[in-house]
């Protein structure tokens, strides 16, 4: 394995010398430290065992996509495409096992084959095709999340429950992720150091025309480099998708990004020629521990995202640091065996020190249990959305009112995310947890874990299946698709054409709010829909995806959007069209989707009154922690609001 060796300075003598050579060569290592210390003395729920196996979990998928990220970024290549590949390995799996029937082993081998394809099909087009390696995982970025939405249909898909045992734990407390991610971490640095083509790959990424001259076989490393990758990415993706319990289609966005973050805060080079195991293992471990230790700690997840972002930025001016105080890097495989006693005995000495320090802050959490109110979590599926930010307010208000001491989280629709959040709010030991789930399916293992640790769940505007829940407060997104068709279909006279913005692929809000409008349209067979596309929820899609059905479709007669962001998005491109020649109905009820109706430019809004959501589901929270009676089901009644009786409605 190659390792980072500093040259001696003259001014570089004495103890000082050695503390800042100490601090460059294990820039990352020191980092952790610092990070673990931190959070053990700010939070005095950091150092519990049950929250350290948290941190492994949820350090795992990322190591795993970032152990095999290693092998291109030492070889001078990028991959963007690991987390696309992941779900299209996890969806191939699931699809495989279930719907086509296939025995579970050969399922499995199915999907290992598939991230292989995939990376030899990137290096491919890198070696033989002469594209950038960010041009070609570009691509397979985009083809991979394609076919891992064609093949499900944009639903998830339930796992195998053979295959689902790896995000279980052993012994009933030693998590398989961690161990999938330890046996992950210890190929990848067998390959690099021990093997022809780890060398391969140092060699390659220090000085590619170097490598050809000298006899390597520089595509057909190329090939390998990138196989290993998808390999690695396969893995990430079924043991992701086994903490989930199910396959979805939209797992992983963003993942490599954190995967090549992780590389690089572990001490790799983008340049190339310098990277090792056990620095993507740290690096992956600091992501996760600055992520967990910020939840616990309730700061927002939109600084979060800036936090870890000034801690990519600082690992990379360490990098060059180190270069500019005359860092060199051996040929792979040929430090000795001094060198490496010497970072085992770091690893030893900087474990000792940790541990020293952690249990000395832990002794400040000793005996001061804080105040008496109740500690409550809430997990919202995202804050980029209107609809759940005044399902936040409402909550937020129900809670100042009661005393309660409300967390609140956002799983940017992750589910993986939100499961994480969970498991931290599980591990807070906290009175009662609400969440709003990215996924029902997705969210039951989370759940069931705080069922376990008696602490009740209150799920919030969608159920959670297979696990226990105290209370559900909903509206419901069935009957609201129902009451938005007939709606639509009265207005335009029960004949016409119309066209639907769905939601995002996979989310069960979108599948029911679908399901009812479709149910809803079966009584006007004068109604022909004549197209169906998704714009995620999100406004600036729907202007787009609304402009171009209108290209193929310019004499629709109604539009019907699954939210009320989609729907604005619809209006802009309809103009001066909208609530004239075309009729729009959207859903939630939100206060822009409101003042629209009051203008006449959107119809109608189905709308839940997404703040009583909030104030209810506090309500059922603080009376579950206290044992006292609460409705299984608390429903929010929907209502359809149009110019009529808009003036009269409170969200």
């Amino acid at each position: 394995m190659a390792t980072d060796t500093l040259k001696s300075k003259p001014g570089a003598q004495g103890a000082s010398g050695g503390v800042r050579r100490l601090l460059l060569e294990n820039g990352a290592l020191t980092a952790l430290i610092v990070l673990v210390v931190a959070m053990s003395a700010l939070s005095g729920d950091f150092l519990t065992a049950d929250n350290l196996l948290n941190v492994g979990v949820q350090a795992a998928v990322t190591a795993i996509l970032a152990f095999g990220v290693t092998f291109v970024i030492v070889s001078a290549g990028i991959d963007l495409s690991v987390g696309s590949v992941a779900a299209l390995s996890a969806t191939v799996l699931a699809w495989s096992a279930t719907e086509a029937g296939i025995p579970v082993a050969l399922a499995v081998l199915l999907a290992v084959a598939t991230g292989i394809a995939c990376g030899l099909v990137n290096g491919f087009l890198i070696s033989y095709g002469k594209l950038p390696p960010f041009i070609a995982t570009l691509a397979m970025l985009s083809v991979g999340r394609g076919l891992s939405l064609v093949i499900s249909q944009g639903s998830p898909i339930a796992f195998p429950e053979s295959v689902s045992h790896l995000g279980d734990t052993l012994g009933g407390w030693l998590p398989v992720p961690v161990l999938v991610m330890i046996v992950m971490g210890l190929i990848t640095a067998f390959v690099l150091g021990r093997t022809y083509i780890g060398r391969s790959m140092y060699a390659i990424g220090g000085n590619e025309e170097a490598a050809r001259l000298s006899g390597l076989r520089v595509k057909r490393q190329k090939l390998a480099i990138y196989a290993f990758s998808g390999l690695f990415a396969a893995a990430a993706g079924i043991v992701l998708a086994s903490r989930l319990s199910s396959a979805q289609p939209q797992a992983a966005q963003g993942y490599e990004l954190d995967a090549i973050a992780a590389v690089v805060i572990g001490g790799a080079s983008l340049a190339g020629g310098t990277g090792k195991a056990s620095g993507t293992l740290i690096g992956a471990l600091i992501l996760a521990v600055l992520r967990n230790g910020l939840n616990l700690l309730s700061v927002s997840a939109f600084w979060q995202q800036v936090v870890i972002g000034v801690v990519i930025a600082l690992a990379v001016l360490l990098d060059t640091l180190r270069r500019k105080a005359g860092a060199t890097t051996p040929a792979a495989g040929t430090s000795g065996g001094g060198n490496r006693g010497k970072q085992a005995l770091t690893y030893v000495v900087a474990a000792v020190v940790a541990v020293a320090v952690v249990g000395a802050t832990s002794l400040l959490h000793n005996g001061s249990s804080g105040g008496t109110s109740k500690k409550v979590g809430l997990s919202l599926s995202t804050l980029n959305n209107p609809f759940f930010v005044q399902i936040r307010d409402g909550a937020e208000e129900q809670a100042k009112k009661l005393g309660v001491d409300l967390t609140v989280t956002d799983a940017q629709n992750d589910a993986s995310q939100q499961a994480n959040q969970l498991q931290n709010f599980t591990s807070e030991g906290l009175s009662s947890i609400i969440v709003n789930p990215v996924d029902s399916d997705a969210a039951g293992p989370s759940v069931r874990s705080a069922n376990k640790d008696d602490i009740p769940v209150i799920a919030v505007d969608r159920g959670v299946n297979d696990a226990e829940t105290a209370a559900l407060v909903a509206s419901d997104n069935v009957e609201g698709g129902e009451l938005g068709a007939k709606a639509l279909a009265e207005k335009l006279g029960g004949k016409g054409t119309i066209a639907i913005l769905q939601g995002q692929a996979g989310t069960s809000a979108s599948r029911e709010r679908g399901a009812g409008f479709a149910a809803g349209l079966e009584e006007y067979p004068g109604i022909k829909v004549v197209a169906k596309q998704p714009a995620d929820f999100d406004r600036t899609k729907g202007l787009d995806v609304m402009t171009n059905l209108l290209q193929a479709h310019p004499d629709i007669d109604g539009v019907f959007a699954e939210n009320d962001e989609m729907a604005l998005g619809a209006i802009k491109a309809l103009g001066s069209k909208a609530g004239k020649s075309v009729q729009v109905v959207g859903f939630d009820g939100t206060p822009d989707g409101l003042k629209a109706v009051q203008q006449g430019t959107l119809f109608a809004s189905v709308a839940q009154q997404p703040k009583e959501l909030g104030r209810i589901a506090v309500q059922n929270a603080l009376r579950a922690a206290e044992d006292k009676k609460v409705e299984q089901t608390v429903k929010v009644p929907v209502k359809v609001v149009t110019k009529e009786n808009v003036a009269g409605f409170e969200g």
